[in-house]
């Protein structure tokens, strides 16, 4: 039988509710990019680009980031298809979590040279690759591991020991110990809400390599090592750092204009600003800068306030009708800098909550999905 062969997996229903085929559309139409297609029905989030909104299982983002990493999972478990009493229980997935971890940690002298990789993203690609996990607690399996192995790949680097995990902490409280920042209860609270926050954003270029894998009836560790593929490219999971480099580079409030007007006549983008779906203020932002707020750090705060707002003047100014403002990464750079988390580890850290949002989508492509098998329009030679 072809690879391309668009049978029905053995997991899926073949009865009366199987989803119907598609209705047939103009092979010759192409929308650049798969703007404006819808490849999926979710109810794990919404995206509403044009009044700024982003609903989360059914909630606003600004309340669900204040929900613990544990029962962001059940939460997620829930909306996408689980129904095993125990596997939603917030305490249940704590103490799993933390076994998760420990296996982990278990299996770093077995992962070959992954650790030896040249950046997180490379060592998260390769070791995870080693996990053969569970599909139905994947989800916990590999949000328990991708810190172990981020902080264990930075460490390395460094000529030191990795951390051992602890078995009676909440996984942000744990996360923080691994990274070696400090983990003070504000500081696990502050990580907790950035977890939270950006767990899930649509049909993103990751979640969308993760869905077309679980289409396949493909296992999850694959699904996931597709979206950590994806992921690693700087057009999605790269931008955080250098937000950084652009605050410590204008230093002072009164430089950002003139700083800013420079960067763009040389041609260069104003990082931590615009993005492909929001036309207004990335609701993330708003999230992540409440969260940034309780740690303290205001002149760091105030310097960021002061860049957004010049960086917004002078792109309406240079680039009338563009609507570009703040993103999720802008704010995501001050809380991770401020937790002491490594520019190196941010999208590692960005990978350990999105990987549930990943599996989540994979259960519900599971359950609902068709192979994802789009059309291609030929251009060559005849």
């Amino acid at each position: 039988m072809s690879s391309d062969s668009q049978t029905t997996p053995a997991h899926v229903s073949s009865g009366v509710d199987e989803p119907q085929p598609p209705p047939v559309v103009d092979a010759q139409s192409v929308s650049s990019g798969l703007e404006g297609v819808v490849a999926a029905e979710t109810s794990v989030s919404e995206v509403d680009g044009e009044r700024g909104v982003l609903i989360l299982a059914g909630q606003p983002v600004q309340a669900f980031s204040r929900h613990s990493f544990e029962e962001v999972i059940a939460i997620l478990r829930t909306v996408s298809g689980e129904t095993r009493p125990r596997a939603l229980d917030p305490q249940v997935i704590q103490v799993q979590l933390a076994l998760a971890r420990k296996e982990a940690f278990a299996r770093l002298d077995h992962l070959g040279d992954a650790l030896d990789a040249p950046d997180a993203m490379s060592a998260l690609r390769a070791g995870i690759a080693h996990f053969d996990t569970r599909d139905e607690d994947a989800d916990v399996q590999l949000a328990g591991a991708i810190p172990v192995l981020a902080a264990a790949w930075q460490r390395r680097q460094r000529g030191q020991a990795a951390i051992a995990p602890s078995s009676g902490a909440a996984h942000a409280e744990d996360m923080l110990r691994l990274y070696a920042t400090g983990a003070s209860p504000e500081a696990a609270a502050a990580l907790g809400a950035y977890l939270a926050t950006v767990v899930d954003h649509g049909l993103n270029a990751s979640t969308f390599a993760a869905r077309v894998v679980a289409s396949t009836a493909s296992d999850t560790t694959s699904a996931v090592v597709a979206a950590i593929g994806a992921l690693k490219g700087p057009l999605h999971g790269g931008a955080p750092g250098p937000v950084l480099d652009m605050l410590d580079a204008i230093g002072t409030a009164d430089r950002a204009e003139d700083w800013i007007t420079a960067e763009l006549a040389a041609g260069r983008r104003i990082m931590g600003m615009g993005h492909r779906v929001y036309k207004v203020r990335d609701p993330r932002a708003s999230a992540l800068e409440a969260a940034a707020a309780k740690l303290g750090g205001s002149g760091r705060i105030a310097l960021t306030h002061a860049v957004e707002s010049a960086a917004q003047r002078v792109l309406e100014r240079v680039k009338p009708g563009r609507r570009l403002r703040a993103n999720v990464e802008m704010w995501t750079a001050v809380l991770l800098d401020a937790l002491g988390i490594d520019r190196a580890l941010f999208t590692a850290t960005f990978a350990a909550s999105r990987v549930v949002g990943w599996c989540a989508h994979v259960r519900e492509q599971r359950l609902h999905g068709r192979l994802l098998r789009p059309s291609s329009k030929y251009i060559g030679p005849r």
